[in-house]
């Protein structure tokens, strides 16, 4: 038996030495000969055949048991769909009348600093019979979009109206302020493209930067040194910036600061960098020019030269809405790619009539510029001297804005002073500012301080008696804090 065996198997080195051997299973590389590699790769065939053609394990199935369930469900702890607050969220004081310079709060008139009423225009007799006489043509609402059989002829109107007024082949009609700038960054700029912005612009133009995909980079606030540098950084190391879109965002006036963009020296970089600019004009449209067409008749800037100008109806023009004006293909690629223009409901009727009512009276009415500029400067003389606060706003900005001199080293702590201020104010003195507070989604990080909306419709008695009190609370509550 045991010879049988030695037989078997030097019969089969003899067979498998013979194979080795021949010419066909020799290979020759870099001038070596590699024997058996036919024998090699036919072995490894079969093992791929054999292993291919095996049944994958798979683990019996069987229903879960109804305890089984049980105990995964009493297991099962679901994700909070908001994340928790440590303290209880901010609720402002409830208006119980219109938003006018004045107001009505808890049942007492106080004086109203909290609403970009800036022309006091709201409840004027003229917007009233305006918005009287298109609810008894149109309705309120108009229960569509614009491409969608919601087109009015009073949004065309307000658009030409718009468009003659400020000096621009064409504009958009949004039915929301805010979708204005959410709506109008993405339509332009996409994923890939460029946008250098402000690090201080409010919440819905950095929604807009959000919603728009593209690489944002921020530069210090109205630093134009900073902006400067940063659009060198971009254009010296991307070697692909010329086949980008390339974008400058700014807010005319900035609503978290009060302070004013100095368009020249923005439009000279544009030029030099060869980016485009779009021009948020919500704080100060109506307000900053001779005759109140916002930053460009202020700065000597002709408005063909921005590319895209945005604003908010809701301040000056004490309306609702917002409209993006430029040249005509600016005006019509939104038509068909803007988000808060294709999809919503469009503005309701009346609501622009009123807007073209405001701006009828601020043609008519010049005075109400130099009645703003006047309030404007007795506030600043009279808030000078404000003890623990200082103003750093500009002085041609309707929003005066008040910060901690000292701050306290945390935000958290700062705003609680401001409003422990405003609070004071209010209840002793029937005055009404407000604070910069901001959600947890505003990615602004310049410091907090109190907002100052100043009016035409307020009086000069309005503004010592809001100056006077703000001087007496601050001394008593930052007196003790230093």
């Amino acid at each position: 038996m045991a010879e049988a065996v030695m037989n078997f198997v030097n019969t089969t080195l003899d067979w498998v030495t013979r194979a080795l051997d021949m010419p066909s299973a020799r290979a020759q590389v870099f001038g070596f000969q590699i024997g058996g590699h036919l024998f090699i790769e036919v072995f490894l065939l079969v093992v791929i055949l054999f292993l291919l053609s095996q049944k994958s394990y798979k683990p019996p199935k069987r229903p879960l048991t109804n305890k089984e369930i049980d105990e995964l469900c009493d297991e099962w702890v679901p994700e909070p769909l908001i994340p928790s607050l440590n303290e209880e969220p901010y609720a402002p004081p409830v208006l119980e009348s219109a938003a006018g310079p004045h107001t009505v709060i808890n049942g007492k008139e106080v004086v109203n600093f909290s609403s970009a009423n800036y022309l006091g225009l709201i409840g004027h007799k003229k917007l009233l019979d305006s918005c009287s006489s298109a609810l008894d043509k149109y309705g309120v609402g108009s229960c569509g979009p614009r491409g969608f059989y919601g087109t009015i002829d009073v949004h065309l109107d307000f658009e030409a109206r718009i468009a003659k007024f400020l000096g621009t082949p064409d504009s958009i009609l949004y039915p929301f302020g805010f979708s204005t700038m959410f709506s109008a960054i993405p339509a332009f700029s996409k994923k890939g493209d460029i946008i250098v912005a402000d690090e201080g612009v409010h919440w819905a133009i950095q929604n807009g930067l959000y919603l728009s995909r593209s690489t944002v980079v921020y530069f210090k606030h109205n630093d134009m040194k900073s902006l400067r540098e940063t659009l060198e950084n971009i254009t010296s190391k991307n070697k692909r910036v010329d086949k980008l879109r390339r974008y400058i965002v700014v807010e005319a006036v900035y609503q978290n600061s009060g302070q004013i963009a100095p368009l020249d020296e923005i439009i000279k970089l544009k030029e030099k960098y060869k980016f485009r600019v779009l021009l948020d004009e919500s704080n100060s449209f109506g307000v900053l020019g001779k005759s109140g067409r916002g930053l460009t008749e202020y700065s000597g800037v002709p408005i063909e030269k921005l590319d895209i100008v945005t604003a908010d109806m809701g301040h000056a023009l004490a309306a609702e809405g917002g409209f993006c004006t430029g040249s005509t293909r600016v005006i019509d690629h939104q038509r068909l790619s803007s988000s808060g223009y294709v999809f919503s409901a469009s503005l309701p009727p009346y609501l622009a009539s009123a807007a073209i009512t405001a701006i009828d009276i601020l043609e008519e009415n010049p005075e109400l510029l130099s009645k703003l500029k006047n309030n404007l400067s007795v506030l600043w003389k009279e808030l000078s001297k404000v003890p623990g606060l200082k103003i750093t706003s500009n002085k041609e900005s309707p929003i005066v804005y008040l910060r901690l001199e000292k701050s306290t080293g945390s935000q958290k702590d700062d705003l609680c002073l401001l409003e422990k201020i405003a609070q004071r104010v209010l209840e002793e003195d029937s005055v009404f500012v407000v604070v910069s507070h901001r959600s947890t989604l505003d990615k602004c990080r310049l410091p907090v301080g109190i907002r100052l909306f100043v009016s035409a419709g307020h009086s000069e008695y309005d503004l010592r008696r809001a100056s006077e009190s703000l001087k007496r609370v601050s001394a008593q509550v930052l007196g003790g804090h230093n």
